[in-house]
């Protein structure tokens, strides 16, 4: 059954090295249609992709316009002259990806349909670079904090799905490297089941042809949670100085002071964090009625778990300030992931307006 489908690669490739053709000629010998985007490479790279056509389909950005959106470039050209039982995989032009993982992944998406494969590499090496090392391993910390799902290597570029995901990937936001990212965030979301695959893992010259910029992409792939975290210790702020001033003053009321004093200062943090993350963080266009109810829904389930945690830590003899701290550590995970899935979802566009942009 597998000889029967169409396998597709699709490489994003910007400013390649030698190894670029060679990468296409395998894929070629090993019966891929190739889809290649140069994106916006410039004329001094001009005859990587002109001896790729022998082989690929070339499409190219007379700009660079970023990771992301060459994949959506690709993504669109597939999804108008690919067959609908076709099998695309993604790889990376740097030369990390094998041939032969390509078309492990590929086998493996033909026989799960709507799963999205990923290629991932182990990181233990001796030859792994240590900023890809640590680069990985916060990425998937960050990633398991904020989905709840377990992924090894959030930053592969192999990845391989069948077509009926290509829509879901149109609709993905992101032009640059926080593209990969997204789709990770996203695939929890929509129920999208991920399944990986143990890769070869290949640094070429301790991977110096990357063109990934650790401070200035991470900040793109991070940047939503870097916000909200902000946004969050604003909160916290207000929270905990009114907290600390109503323990303070409520103090003869005995038992009672500590969870009175959470309560209200919670209410006021919580109307300070909802129009910060509404206006400035996940900048919404629903309107604010409906964004405040489902707000301040979530909050009154999170203050009923905090306030109870808060008061068994303290009744268990924790210092109360310390134990406020930790609360809030513990709840700000769930807070993200409801608000920026659930309360204030950015609108995804129809593929087919995404595919009509990128002709």
């Amino acid at each position: 059954m597998l000889t029967e489908i169409q396998r597709v690669a699709l490489i994003p490739a910007y400013e390649p090295e030698d190894g670029l053709v060679n990468l296409v000629v395998q894929l070629s010998d090993a019966h891929f249609k190739i889809v290649l985007v140069d994106d916006g490479s410039g004329e001094q790279y001009r005859r990587f992709f002109s001896a790729a056509k022998r082989f690929a389909v070339v499409l190219t950005h007379e700009e660079n316009r970023g990771k992301g959106c060459a994949l959506r470039t690709g993504l669109s050209y597939i999804a108008r002259h690919c067959s609908a039982n076709a099998v695309v995989v993604t790889l990376d032009a740097d030369g990390q990806h094998s041939v032969t993982d390509a078309v492990r992944a590929a086998n493996e998406a033909a026989e799960n349909p709507g799963t999205l494969v990923l290629g991932c590499r182990r990181f233990d090496g001796k030859d792994v670079p240590a900023r890809s090392r640590f680069g990985n391993r916060l990425t998937c910390l960050v990633y398991r904090l904020a989905t709840g799902a377990k992924v090894s290597d959030t930053q592969t570029g192999l990845r391989a799905f069948t077509m009926g995901l290509v829509p879901f990937l149109l609709g993905i936001e992101g032009d640059r490297y926080e593209y990969e990212m997204n789709v990770l965030l996203a695939c929890p979301r929509r129920k999208i089941p991920l399944r990986e695959i143990a890769i070869e893992t290949i640094y070429e010259n301790g991977n110096a042809c990357s063109h990934f910029n650790a401070l200035r992409d991470s900040l793109r792939i991070y940047g939503d949670i870097f916000k909200f975290a902000l946004s969050s210790f604003t909160g916290f702020a207000v929270d905990y100085g009114l907290y600390t001033l109503l323990t303070a003053v409520m103090g003869g009321l005995g038992a009672v002071a500590i969870p009175l004093a959470n309560v209200l200062a919670r209410i006021v943090s919580a109307w300070v964090n909802f129009s910060i993350n509404r206006k400035y963080v996940f900048k919404t266009e629903e309107k604010l009625a409906k964004t405040a109810l489902q707000y301040f829904g979530l909050a009154a389930i999170i203050l009923a778990g905090n306030t109870v945690l808060l008061s068994t830590l303290v009744g268990a003899g924790m210092n109360k300030y310390l134990a406020k701290v930790l609360t809030e550590i513990m709840f700000f995970t769930l807070s993200w992931a409801a608000q920026k899935f659930i309360i204030f979802p950015k609108k995804e566009e129809p593929a087919e307006e995404l595919e009509a942009e990128l002709q």
